[in-house]
């Protein structure tokens, strides 16, 4: 027996929405790795702005000084990365309300889908919103990691809804995997918000004048090993359980690549460590945290309903 999907609802095409051409479910895909990439492009752009201490290269907000929202050669390098920073988020957000018009537009009716990419729409001025009171309070790292963790949920939501969009029934998976791609997705999570932490508590504040956020680097760098160790672990489990039980080959392959992208995740950060934080190696590490998010959302997302 296979569980299908729920039929979608069907209404009317009216007002506004005659406009928008009505795109094929591979065009909502499109969107949504679209989507993907753009926010894991600006998790590497902040992150290079953080690590070129460039965080305050535009020193005010919304615009980029108090008489102009473009740079001016006073300011150099680090208005420059800043702005073009800022500049992406506009890509961000143009995309965002792209994939929101095509799941909106797309029949028939799929209110799963719209909830989700509503959800990842409003995360982008959010973001925006945060970013913004990051500069205003000179970079205080706590809302520093808050605006950096909204693109991972913007990520997870995004993957989501694109795993959503099947047409075919959801496979069916054993509990041991189903519970380990949950334990995957907990721990990557606590993985990447430590990681924030140790970065407030690091040298890569943004800016040579701001404070950091009072943890000791040492102890807290310690945990998120342990918990990196924890994931690695899990993730190990899942893969195996995949293997010797009856799950799906897209489900084996995920967790694969989860596990493939933990391992050169590792490597990037305990190198980083022990050569005392490059900055370019910080931030292939980053690309990797917004990686390992995308990922697990999936491997999670394709953990299927449970065996009978």
């Amino acid at each position: 027996m296979t569980v299908e999907t729920p039929p979608p609802a069907t209404e009317p095409v009216k007002g506004f929405w005659r406009l928008v051409p009505e795109p094929s479910l591979d065009a909502v895909r499109r969107w949504g790795w679209a989507s993907v990439i753009v926010n894991i492009g600006i998790v590497v752009t902040g992150g290079l702005v953080r690590l070129t201490g460039s965080g305050l290269g535009c020193p005010t907000w919304p615009s980029c000084t108090d008489s102009s929202y473009v740079p001016h050669a006073a300011l150099g390098m680090h208005g420059a990365i800043e702005f073009g920073n800022r500049m992406l988020g506009f890509v961000v957000a143009l995309v965002a309300i792209g994939t929101w018009l095509a799941v909106m537009r797309y029949r028939p009716i799929r209110r799963d889908l719209r909830r989700l990419a509503t959800a990842a729409a409003l995360g982008v001025p959010l973001q925006a919103v945060i970013g913004g009171v990051s500069v205003l309070t000179g970079l205080n790292p706590w809302i520093v990691s808050a605006h950096f963790l909204v693109s991972p949920i913007i990520i997870t939501l995004t993957v989501s809804m694109m795993r959503r969009s099947r047409t075919s029934p959801y496979p069916h998976t054993p509990p041991v995997v189903r519970a380990l791609a949950t334990a995957s997705v907990v721990a990557v999570w606590l993985t990447v918000a430590i990681g924030t932490l140790v970065t407030g508590a690091g040298p890569h504040s943004g800016d040579p004048e701001t404070g950091r956020n009072g943890l000791d680097e040492t102890l807290i760098s310690q945990l998120h090993a342990d918990v990196v160790f924890g994931l690695l672990g899990i993730t190990i489990a899942l893969v195996i359980a995949t293997r010797v039980t009856a799950t799906s080959r897209t489900l084996r392959k995920l967790a694969a690549w989860l596990f493939a992208a933990e391992l050169l995740q590792g490597v990037v950060g305990f190198t980083q460590y022990f050569t005392h934080l490059p900055w370019v190696l910080v931030l292939i590490h980053m690309f990797f945290a917004a990686l390992l998010i995308a990922l697990v959302t999936a491997v999670y997302a394709e953990r299927g309903t449970p065996a009978t």
